[in-house]
């Protein structure tokens, strides 16, 4: 459904216009047509050529109403600017001019009012002067009488034609722009607002300041619908909040879509100096903020509430005070703090060379969750040497560094380290990322890191003598002597044994990787339960060997140690031998 926003002075004709071209009554409120000005926004639809149900939202244009303005205007995706022949330029279509082009509207028209009053074309002459800095640059102009009804067919055509040319965003996630609420006996909360994207159905839940509220119903544009699509007016019925819970300028979003954003960085559009407390629309939302300068053309704001900004979104700035304007692109959502010396120098020189799609996302942080991608509505294509797993994206820089942090770790832990100890110590941000950083010489042997570097000399020739007597008497670990004329201290067979090359039972008590398994098929064929002679006499070893190999089987689950100190086997091994 196309949505189209009106604009302009006071009292030029916007909603005469917007009532002859849909035949509906735009101003709703008393006060209104006693004063003969728009007070709130109005809401009309009608049929235009080969489009059905366009929907137009009427904006007030007296100075006093801006928030109410900027309320329409900011979640409607085309517009209308319109000036009165008799009037010419006045300082509130410059200053709804402004708006649109701080929201970067391009989509729109404009259109020249009361032909029937005046001579036209000087107004559009210098309306288009004005129009053409902007980014409505280069949009169709046509005059017309809203009274006699002159050039409106014209008008119907144009506006037809610049509503082909707006992009819906039937797959984006829904924010919900409330901009009117009320109670309806026996039905509950009714909330209207435009929706720009996003499909919302009949059922959904949908988060409200951290709950969640289902709607019960919709209607768009009158009719009774389960499903609509953005951009759309649609008003929903809400099922939960008592109607003080859900206002004008609260938000509705999809489940886990958004994240609640205090704090962002911004890229200004104006000239002036931003004062240090504007206010900040976004939708049909207003908030105070606190404004530090970042450099020229950049700001850091906090925000005294939070709400659902995504990278990009665009904002607009005001001082209350001067009515000045401005500007800003949400460069992130989540910046980093400034708290030390020299912070936010740097941060001015990252905001101007700033990267706004996922490669730029992915190599400033180093390593980032795809939820947090999500939240903030970064998209693109994944560098090609990035790292991807488990939910988390990690640059090729930032692997780099993490994996040379973790073999620093490894190497400073001598019987090796579990994976979880070696994350944190690393600064890994997740342990699951640890089995993609691994590099050469970590490896992961029996659930710990250790180190996998290649054997010295001396290692490999006592292994290569050692290797043999073991597999032919593969219980008769070899004595102290034994390990003394190999050349193998205490240090050796610790390495030995971490790097998965013998099987250490207790110091100076070694058999090859796989003896326990063997020993426990050997003591699954004994009667149960056995002694600790008996193991040893099946085994054919000794109580040096016997006794350290029947902790470790105990310790491990594959046996279990009797009150009369004998043993049995399990035939389930919990933790397997």
């Amino acid at each position: 459904m196309p949505v189209v926003a009106t604009a302009g002075h006071v009292d030029h004709g916007k909603s005469t216009l917007v009532r002859a071209l849909t035949g509906q009554e735009p101003d709703r409120l008393e006060e209104e047509h006693r004063r003969g000005l728009s007070i709130e926004l109005g809401y009309c639809w009608t049929d235009l050529d080969g489009m059905r149900d366009v929907a137009f939202v009427d904006v007030p244009g007296h100075e006093g109403f801006l928030s109410t303005t900027i309320s329409g205007l900011a979640p409607a995706p085309a517009v209308m600017l319109v000036v009165a022949a008799d009037d010419g330029w006045m300082p509130q279509a410059a200053e709804h001019l402004a708006v649109i082009d701080a929201l970067g509207i391009r989509h729109g028209l404009l259109v020249v009012t009361r032909s029937d009053l005046a001579d036209p074309w000087p107004a559009m002459a210098r309306a288009r002067e004005e129009v053409d800095r902007t980014s409505l640059a280069g949009s169709p102009g046509l005059v017309v009488s809203g009274r006699t009804g002159a050039g409106l067919d014209g008008l119907r055509s144009a506006l037809a034609a610049v509503l082909q040319t707006v992009e819906t965003a039937s797959g984006a996630d829904v924010r919900f722009w409330v901009d009117r609420v009320f109670s309806v006996p026996g039905v509950g909360t009714v909330a209207t607002g435009t929706l720009p994207g996003g499909v919302i159905r009949t059922g959904d839940d949908l988060v409200h300041e951290g709950r969640l509220l289902q709607v019960r119903g919709m209607q768009s544009l009158g009719r009774e619908v389960t499903e609509s699509t953005g951009p759309a007016r649609v008003a929903v019925r809400l099922g939960r909040p008592a109607s003080g819970d859900v206002r004008r300028g609260s938000v509705l979003v999809t489940p886990g879509a958004y994240a609640d954003v205090t704090e962002m960085d911004v890229r200004l559009r104006g000239g002036q100096r931003l004062p240090e407390r504007p206010l900040l629309h976004l939708g049909s939302a207003r908030v105070s903020a606190h404004a530090r300068p970042i450099g020229e053309q950049h700001a850091r704001l906090r925000l005294d509430q939070p709400m659902p900004v995504r990278h990009g979104d665009r904002l607009v700035l005001r001082d209350p005070g001067s009515r000045a304007l401005w500007g800003a692109d949400v460069l992130d959502a989540d910046p980093p703090p400034l708290n030390r010396r020299g912070a936010a120098r740097e941060r001015a020189s990252a905001l101007e060379a700033w990267r706004a799609d996922l490669a730029g996302e992915v190599e400033r942080r180093g390593a980032v969750h795809r939820d947090l991608l999500t939240r903030s509505g970064v998209s693109g294509d994944l560098p090609a040497e990035a790292v991807e797993i488990g939910g988390w994206v990690v640059s090729a820089g930032r692997a780099a560094e993490l994996r040379a942090a973790l073999i620093e770790v490894v190497r400073r832990s001598p019987d090796g380290i579990s994976p979880e100890a070696a994350a944190a110590a690393a600064h890994v941000p997740d342990v699951g990322l640890v089995p993609a950083l691994l590099a050469e010489p970590v490896a992961l042997r029996g659930g710990r890191l250790v180190l996998d570097e290649p054997l010295p000399q001396h290692l490999r020739i006592a292994l290569d003598e050692l290797t043999p007597e073991l597999v032919a008497r593969p219980f008769q670990a070899p004595d102290k002597e034994r390990l003394s004329q190999l050349g193998l201290d205490r240090a050796d067979l610790a390495r030995l044994g971490r790097e998965g090359h013998l099987l250490v039972l207790e110091a100076g008590v070694v058999l090859l990787p796989g003896a326990d398994s063997t020993a426990y098929d050997v003591l699954a064929a004994l009667a149960q339960p056995f002694t600790t002679s008996q193991a040893r006499q099946a085994l054919g070893t000794s109580r040096r060997v016997v006794l350290p190999l029947l902790a470790r089987l105990d310790r491990i689950g594959s046996t279990v140690r009797l009150p009369d100190d004998t043993r049995r086997i399990r035939r389930t091994q919990p933790g397997g031998p």
